[in-house]
């Protein structure tokens, strides 16, 4: 679990999301791990006849709630046989489709793409500054009411912020209860400029806090974005080049590499387009359509896509689209998690000492069996 968790964080997870060790004691010893896309019955009869000790999928058994695990469901089924054999059950599924080494990038890999790049990059977390002006009297009770809330965390420090003083001029209209100075009356108040660094995410918090603690009925603040200063390695799909090829062949190319399914390979566009750049996400991609029509690819690969949103993708003037069996395009990443475990295992933190064999299962996972 250190390991995979290291490779892939189950903290980069979608909110949504549910991955982590599903069965098993944390604690137990494993020496084999078989590898597949989805925890079917199947794929847990496999793992249980070869021994496994471990299965690790990537699409979730549990993605939502259920209100028992009776061997007469197929959630239950599968959870039985895994417990029957004494194997446990890990998933890695959105932390592992944007991480380095992850699904997107394997699938990326795997049709030949290099100079890869994230479309939708995963930065630093989303912060925001936000600035208040405060009588003197009241800034420090203003300024812990704000780490109360969260502002003012960066790293391994809180309560951070920053002061300056200055006068706050204003006149009370008719109708205002003011804290300090008199109706009709300009007034000059010492004041505190406070500023703080918050995350995005705690936003409507911090500004609460504030209003509640501040002594003024109309207070003065600003809140403001900030820019993410990097592009990190790690995000949405991967974007990359190819050797100049046409959209035919290039869709060729995909149908041979990745592993035969009854989907086949769906393909929209002209097929003498010339493609250099490529887009792809491993698994449904129809949320990175629009940061794919503003990127420079010439075609996007991924899978799941509907009616609506491709016509109307290629109604304006997008991308090439190559559309691909789900479960084939995620396929791809188990045989990188398989070298990376026989080759990286010491050196991401396993026992030097322990033996751990790694398969990738045999069973094709995928829903459509034929075409008619």
């Amino acid at each position: 679990m250190r390991v995979l968790h290291g490779w892939y964080p189950p903290g980069t997870a979608d909110s949504w999301d549910a991955v982590g060790l599903v069965a098993g004691d944390p604690k137990g010893q494993v020496s084999r791990i078989l590898l597949a896309v989805d925890p079917t019955v199947e794929v847990a009869r496999e793992a249980a006849e070869w021994g496994a000790d471990l299965l690790v999928v990537h699409h979730p058994l549990f993605l939502r709630p259920v209100h028992g695990v009776a061997r007469t469901t197929p959630k239950g089924r599968t959870l039985g046989v895994l417990t029957d054999a004494r194997c446990a059950l890990l998933t890695a599924h959105t932390n592992a489709d944007q991480a380095e080494g992850g699904v997107s990038e394997a699938l990326a890999t795997t049709l030949g793409l290099s100079n890869l790049a994230p479309i939708r990059s995963v930065g630093e977390e989303a912060l925001d500054k936000l600035t208040v002006f405060v009588p003197h009297s009241a800034a420090d009770a203003l300024r812990a009411a704000l780490a109360a809330a969260g502002a003012g965390r960066i790293g391994d420090y809180d309560h951070a912020s920053f002061s300056a003083p200055g006068e706050g001029r204003f006149r009370p209209l008719e109708g205002a209860a003011p804290t300090v100075g008199e109706v009709g009356r300009l007034e000059v108040v010492d004041e505190v400029r406070v500023e703080v660094v918050l995350r995005r995410q705690q936003r409507a918090a911090v500004v609460r806090a504030l209003l509640d603690a501040h002594p003024y009925e109309e207070p003065a603040y600003d809140v403001v974005e900030l820019a993410d200063p990097s592009v990190a390695p790690t995000g949405s799909g991967r974007i990359g080049d190819v050797e100049p090829t046409t959209l035919e062949e290039f869709a060729r190319t995909v149908a041979r590499l990745l592993p035969e399914t009854a989907h086949g390979v769906r393909v929209a566009g002209v097929p003498s387009r010339t493609v250099r750049r490529v887009a792809v996400t491993g698994g449904a991609g129809d949320f990175l359509l629009d940061a794919v029509r503003h990127s420079d690819a010439d075609v996007y690969v991924t899978s799941d896509l509907r009616h609506h949103p491709a016509s109307e993708f290629m109604e304006h003037g997008g991308p090439a689209l190559v559309d691909v069996a789900h479960w084939a395009a995620e396929w791809t990443w188990l045989p990188v998690l398989q070298t990376r475990l026989e080759q990286e295992w010491p050196a991401a933190g396993g026992s030097a000492d322990a033996t751990v064999e790694v398969r990738v299962s045999t069973i094709c996972t995928d829903p459509w069996t034929h075409r008619a």
